[in-house]
């Protein structure tokens, strides 16, 4: 390999011009018939976008329009359109990955809501789990219910796990939906005790609230169809809570693409998937943490994990930085989830999110300890460095002092650094904290959010008996790439991979996500007295329901799985099931999973707790070529390194490096949407698809 400050074959000017990929149909022959293809994630500080069109990658990054994202989605597609000299008409086909849900959750921006549930049941959102984070603190706080006390009523009904004993009176419903219409509600949530098992007299609620109210109604049989009251009515009020502003803003979007001659976007769910818009909406639980999934769906798309035991992920953006692993080439996923301290089971890929971005803020506590986040100065102001008005030291702030970042960098193509606005955040930072000067307080920001993101690494793997030194450390995000290395030796990872469009990769995730549909039932029985043409007649309605969502259900693949567990476990595990239900092969599934994540089997009886269907229809997935031509290096800048050590760093435009180039540390690799840092004794080879892959340098091995 040539080092890429050699390079002979470099003709680029260091204008930052942007590279353009080619794509392949995966057999490396390159293709002209393709559909045009957008991508558009919303993150907390930028909307990134990836554009494929005419064997091209074009990729774009805006500030998000906080208040009326679509507004920033438009925005981001017309500057990608425009980049490829193309008009948004021509586009084929859109998907899209939101923060709407998850943003009403965290503060608590969502709707009035409602919640109807079975006569004595009405504080179980309050009453919760007795497990809490802090066994022993006597003053530990759990957060407050989405629906406050005054609004959850009851309704004289009682079901039971074999079935409906004292039906629902349709004349008190109607009552209950007077009063409902006088407290001005925006939604309500159904949620029955025991609905999972029979759903009948919470059909019955539902349908007449629907028919006399005019607010979406959520009904727990249709969002979570689990045991477990208070997850189930905690899912189902998330679901009511957020859906009045999924639905107005998949509905203005769907509008105004409209009006661009756009297609209606496919939007991201929290597994994974990507569902058509009327889908969501009418199942708007499934979008939170839309975007993460995106990330990891794009990090899977695009890096082998065939020689390893697997891949870490880490995107870390402007407000959060996200978590999470992918094994034999798919990500990981939970049915047990929290946002926020509520509990939220649907299927969704197992991210674990720390509030450590580029634009959290540091901070001194009460002990003068050094702190960073989760605070964050967002999109606006922003970084003191953004010459927005912000003026408090932020983690971007601190890769600008140490050199990460210089005064000539466009972040997103176009925004201009304030590099003395920076200095003096941090000076004053350094003043509160009794350090020497701005350099050691940026120092010491780094280092402080790097502790902060490698704890939550360990948490996915070494916590749970995985070895992190068997994975590759993915990275991606505005600021990921620049942080990668550091986490990478703290954890004693060799390897770090950097995806060519690692700045917008939730982006270009959306572009190779798979339709997928989910459906899930509890049938709680002994697995030896299980009959198998019952399970087989709940297997057909959750199939049946997966594939009436689908756009194409003939070309969907069709999973079926169950969760099960030894008799007296609280918890259960995920195991395949065949096209035919075998309790043999199902017991033997189990023994063996559960030998694989406890390292031990039992021998007890073993009960089958929820049947699960998925329905997947493949998209096309686009490979990039790198075809990176020119002379790649900038320039050289001073850099200042965590562990106290100051270098001159190669400067390189990271479009112009030519696949088969080398660069060795220290390096600072500037993109439009990110920037990739390569600390001495460090080294990154540029793959045929622009993909850097670094490694340490023997030396330090």
């Amino acid at each position: 390999m040539n080092d890429a400050s050699d390079t002979p074959e470099k003709s680029m000017a260091s204008n930052h011009a942007p590279s353009t990929p080619t794509l392949t149909d995966g057999s490396g022959e390159t293709t002209t018939d393709r559909t045009t293809r957008i991508g558009v994630d919303v993150g907390g500080t930028f909307t990134d976008v990836a554009l494929s069109v005419d064997d091209r990658l074009v990729t774009a990054k805006v500030p998000t329009t906080t208040d009326q994202q679509h507004v920033g989605v438009l925005e981001g597609i017309a500057k990608a359109c425009d980049e490829a000299g193309i008009d948004p008409s021509e586009i084929d086909a859109f998907a899209h990955a939101m923060t709407v849900s998850v943003n009403a959750l965290l503060e608590r921006g969502g709707a009035r809501t409602a919640l109807v549930t079975t006569a004595g049941f009405r504080d179980v959102l309050e009453i919760g789990r007795q497990d809490r984070p802090d066994l022993y603190d006597l003053e530990a706080e759990k957060p407050d219910p989405l629906v406050p006390r005054r609004r959850r009523f009851e309704v004289d009904e009682r079901t039971t796990a074999d079935g409906v004993e004292r039906p629902v009176d349709p004349d008190e419903v109607r009552e209950l939906a007077a009063t409902l219409r006088e407290r001005d509600v925006e939604s309500v949530a159904v949620c029955l005790l025991h609905a999972y098992a029979d759903a009948e007299n919470e059909r019955r609620v539902a349908a007449i609230l629907r028919e006399e109210l005019d607010v979406p109604v959520s009904a727990s049989h249709d969002v979570l169809a689990e045991f477990r009251e208070f997850e189930r009515t905690s899912t189902t009020a998330v679901d009511a809570y957020v859906r009045p502003a999924i639905d107005r803003y998949v509905g203005r979007l769907v509008e105004e693409a409209a009006d661009a001659g756009i297609p209606a976007p496919q939007i991201m769910q929290a597994n994974g998937g990507i569902a058509d818009p009327e889908t969501v909406r009418e199942h708007a639980v499934t979008t939170t943490l839309s975007g993460p999934a995106a990330g990891v769906v794009g990090a899977a798309a695009t890096v082998d994990d065939a020689d390893l035991e697997g891949l870490v992920t880490f995107d870390m953006g402007g407000t959060s930085s996200d978590v999470s692993l992918v094994r034999d080439g798919e990500a990981e996923r939970t049915t047990d989830a929290e946002i926020d301290g509520l509990p939220i089971r649907t299927p969704m890929v197992d991210v674990n999110t720390v509030g450590a971005g580029g634009g959290s803020i540091a901070w001194v506590d009460a002990g003068g300890a050094l702190r960073v986040g989760p605070r964050s100065a967002g999109a606006e102001p922003g970084p003191a460095c953004y010459g927005r008005g912000g003026t408090e030291p932020t983690v971007t702030d601190a890769n600008v002092v140490l050199g990460y970042i210089g005064p000539e960098t466009a972040l997103g193509g176009e925004m201009t650094l304030d590099v003395d606005a920076a200095r003096e955040a941090l000076a004053g930072l350094a003043d509160e904290a009794g350090l020497e000067s701005a350099l050691e307080a940026a120092r010491g920001v780094y280092r402080v959010a790097n502790a902060t993101m490698t704890r939550t690494i360990r948490s996915v793997t070494v916590e749970r008996g995985h070895d992190p030194r068997e994975f590759a450390l993915v990275a991606f995000g505005g600021a990921g790439p620049m942080h990668a290395a550091a986490l990478a030796d703290s954890l004693e990872v060799d390897r770090v991979v950097v995806p060519r469009p690692g700045g917008v990769l939730s982006a270009f995730g959306l572009l190779a996500a798979d339709e997928g549909y989910d459906a899930a039932r509890t049938v709680r029985t002994p697995l030896a007295a299980a009959e198998p043409d019952r399970i087989e007649d709940v297997y057909d309605e959750l199939v049946a329901d997966v594939l009436d969502d689908a756009t194409e259900p003939d070309a969907a693949r069709v999973e079926r799985a169950a969760d099960c567990r030894y008799a007296g476990q609280s918890f259960e595990l995920t195991v395949p099931v065949g096209e035919s239900f075998d309790p043999n092969a199902v017991g033997e599934r189990f023994h063996a999973a559960h030998e694989r994540a406890y390292g031990y089997r039992m021998d007890e009886d073993v009960e089958v707790v929820t049947l699960r269907a998925s329905a997947t229809v493949a998209g096309a997935s686009p490979t990039v070529r790198h075809e990176g031509a020119g002379d790649a290096r900038l320039g050289t800048r001073e850099a200042h390194f965590p562990d106290g050590g100051t270098a001159e760093a190669t400067v390189y435009d990271r479009d112009g490096l030519a696949p088969g180039a080398t660069v060795t540390g220290p390096a600072v690799l500037e993109q439009a949407e990110s920037t990739t840092v390569v600390p001495p004794e460090w080294e990154g080879d540029v793959h045929e698809d622009g993909t850097l892959a670094m490694t340490r340098t023997e030396a330090d091995r």
